[in-house]
């Protein structure tokens, strides 16, 4: 008979929560995930595939509840969408050294956790500003770059950037990242399976701790959290996201 190592078994619980806390603000997690991994020494070959299983799992979840609670643009998303899938692939075709895109993404993350923690306050009756396709279509092109060359769905590079320029309300750009990130873990899936990739013999189980903490955490975040609660999560996905790519390089 066939033991399966403890070392994987731990991360049950931590893939719980992480996909309850991000699942809150429209993330698919993969970045704690991945950190998660790490830790308990799983296989990099292993890694990817995983976490953009988990992190597709996730997303999945997030999108369903925030559209069905009305907090969604299909004038935002699209036209990100659109760019964000084939730059994706681009990205996740290329690499380069860690010690380079690492600490300057995560620093990113950072000053994005600041911000955002900051404005945590901001009324959502705020006036916003409009975006142009255009401008999307670019957007869209250069953070799905980024999230296929990191290994991320994107999303704390999205939701950052929408609020800082008011594109949106609150639970409506965290429904749109959770789309984009699931469009874009697609895509990142899409390739990894061309490689024939392995899988962790655990992952039956991440997936059913991601899915219990995603249901919960996208309720909770679609539909009881007030926007302030949000913005908070949010600038702690974002500060956990920018210290795992500042103390991983």
């Amino acid at each position: 008979m066939l033991v399966m190592p403890f070392e994987p078994l731990l991360l049950i619980p931590l893939i719980f929560f992480a996909a309850l806390l991000f699942s809150s603000v429209g993330h698919g997690g993969a970045s704690a995930y991945l950190a998660a991994m790490a830790l308990v020494g799983i296989v990099p070959a292993e890694m990817r595939p995983a976490a953009l299983l988990l992190n597709i799992s996730v997303a999945a979840i997030a999108v369903f509840k925030f559209y069905r609670a009305g907090a969604f643009s299909w004038r935002i998303f699209l036209p990100l969408g659109l760019t964000a899938i084939p730059a994706a692939f681009i990205g996740g075709t290329l690499s380069l050294p860690s010690q380079i895109y690492k600490p300057a993404i995560g620093l990113v993350l950072l000053l994005a956790a600041w911000h955002v923690f900051s404005h945590a306050r901001r009324l959502d009756n705020e006036m916003l500003n409009k975006v142009s396709a255009p401008i999307l279509l670019s957007v869209g092109a250069v953070l799905g770059f980024l999230a296929g060359l990191t290994g991320i769905g994107g999303g704390v590079f999205l939701s950052p950037l929408l609020l800082f320029f008011k594109w949106g309300e609150t639970k409506v750009i965290s429904g749109v990242a959770a789309a984009f990130i699931l469009v874009n873990s697609i895509a990142g899936l899409l390739g990894v399976l061309l490689q024939s990739p392995t899988l962790p013999k655990a992952l039956p189980y991440w997936l059913a701790a991601a899915v219990l903490g995603g249901l919960i955490g996208a309720e909770y975040g679609s539909r009881r959290f007030a926007n302030p609660s949000i913005r908070k999560l949010l600038a702690l996905v974002l500060l956990l996201a920018g210290a795992k790519m500042v103390f991983s390089a």
